[in-house]
């Protein structure tokens, strides 16, 4: 089946090599352009894309409040964010606000794909030790996040279960949990089949994020 993209820039002609290098693959197809936060969330409701390629630093609404409109209201859209710079607070807000991950403008035109597949397939794009980078440099310091907060969601997981999400906040593969915490690889993908839907949460990325803001985990 074929993947259904919106890209979002406001710059045109990013827009057009975006366009060009989606285009060029059989399963991709790309189902309109955006060039503000506002367009996009208008056209998400539209044209229910499965991927949103999200620019941050855009006018009228940027990319971290149209990325929570999709994310509240559109969840079978996920979104794909570009950023310039990895470490990026603006692309640890996004990761917040619902983004399944993001990539750096620069990518290779592979990595772009890879990105979309990936995501598309309900995976998230980013590497859970980076979205640990991420939430050590930058969680301090953005606005509204309490201090210690008692997330109700939390209390659906079994002990084990909290082990494994602890785990995966660490940025550790199924294999490397598998061997903490004793366990076969096998039994810790059940794990993690269980803990993300009781959490409501769709990928890893998501699931880092909460360990953190909930203080279940924290930095080493």
């Amino acid at each position: 089946m074929s993947v259904r993209i919106l890209i979002v820039d406001d710059q045109p002609l990013l827009r057009m090599g975006f366009r060009l290098v989606l285009e060029a693959q059989p399963d991709f197809v790309v189902v309109g352009e955006a060039g503000d936060g506002i367009e996009a969330v208008r056209l998400v409701a539209e044209l229910t894309p499965d991927v949103v390629l999200m620019d941050i630093r855009m006018p009228d609404m940027d990319g971290i409040e149209s990325t929570q409109h999709i994310s509240d209201r559109h969840r079978a859209s996920r979104v794909l964010i570009l950023t310039t710079f990895d470490l990026d607070e603006y692309a640890f807000a996004a990761l917040r606000a619902g983004a399944a991950g993001f990539l750096l403008k620069n990518a290779q035109p592979a990595e772009l794909v890879g990105g979309i597949r990936t995501i598309a397939a309900g995976d998230g794009v980013v590497a859970p030790r980076m979205t640990r980078r991420l939430i050590e440099a930058f969680a301090g310091q953005l606005p509204g996040r309490p201090e210690s907060p008692a997330d109700p969601r939390l209390d659906r997981l079994t002990d084990r279960e909290r082990q494994v999400l602890v785990e995966i906040s660490r940025g550790r593969s199924n294999a490397e949990i598998a061997e903490a915490l004793g366990l076969s690889e096998a039994t810790i993908k059940t794990h993690v089949s269980r803990i993300l839907p009781k959490l409501g949460l769709r990928d890893r990325v998501q699931a880092v994020v909460l360990a953190y803001e909930t203080g279940l985990a924290g930095p080493e």
